[in-house]
């Protein structure tokens, strides 16, 4: 091989690693640029049951550590504490039903009052056009139960009016009303149950 040969194939080699260490270089930073969207979309959403100027932490990065989260009819996935100034302004629970076609995924915001301040659903796999509704932006049958807490809404009254409660049904969907409502008392009772823990700022951080 002569010398031009040599270096053709060297500089072809150069121009090769220039090319993988750029490619690499550029998954690199794309990767974390990824995340960091991917962080910033979750915290948008799952943070959108907590009104504006209510808390000045990231709850999210300090999730609490939830002792039996196995409840009556429901299952607590995760828990956040909100604080403004230092202090605890809401808690966050983010807990699991069985629906009608499926596991049903809530986040459930609840003051230091225990009142109920928002729910969101997650995710769902409910009948289109009924049970699915749920997911529609300002849904107001999810709006009713906000100021709700145990104390202005007994445990008994917990159910739909046909199971002799308090509350309507999401029209033509039984079950999947069902389970919201004892998804958001169960979120209710366990905050009552265990708040000194879910308030005590500093106790998981």
């Amino acid at each position: 091989m002569n010398r031009s040969s040599i270096r053709s194939a060297m500089l072809l080699l150069l121009i090769a690693l220039l090319s993988l260490g750029s490619s690499m270089i550029w998954q690199h930073f794309s990767a974390r640029d990824i995340t960091l969207a991917e962080q910033k979309l979750k915290a948008q959403t799952w943070l959108s049951v907590l009104p504006e100027k209510t808390y000045d932490n990231q709850p999210l990065q300090t999730p609490l550590v939830l002792s039996t989260p196995t409840l009556a009819h429901s299952r607590l996935l995760a828990g956040y504490r909100a604080t403004l100034a230092g202090r605890p302004s809401a808690v966050v629970l983010h807990t699991q039903t069985p629906g009608y076609a499926g596991q049903i995924e809530l986040l459930i915001a609840i003051d230091t009052q225990g009142r109920l301040i928002a729910s969101k659903v997650l995710r769902q796999q409910e009948t289109p056009g009924l049970g699915a509704r749920l997911v529609e932006p300002g849904n107001q049958w999810l709006q009713n139960f906000i100021g709700t807490s145990r104390q202005t809404t007994p445990d008994a009254a917990w159910a739909l009016k046909r199971d002799s409660g308090q509350f309507d049904q999401l029209a033509g969907a039984t079950v999947t009303s069902r389970a919201v409502i004892h998804a958001v008392h169960d979120a209710l009772r366990y905050f009552d149950e265990h708040r000194q823990h879910l308030l005590e700022a500093g106790s998981d951080e």
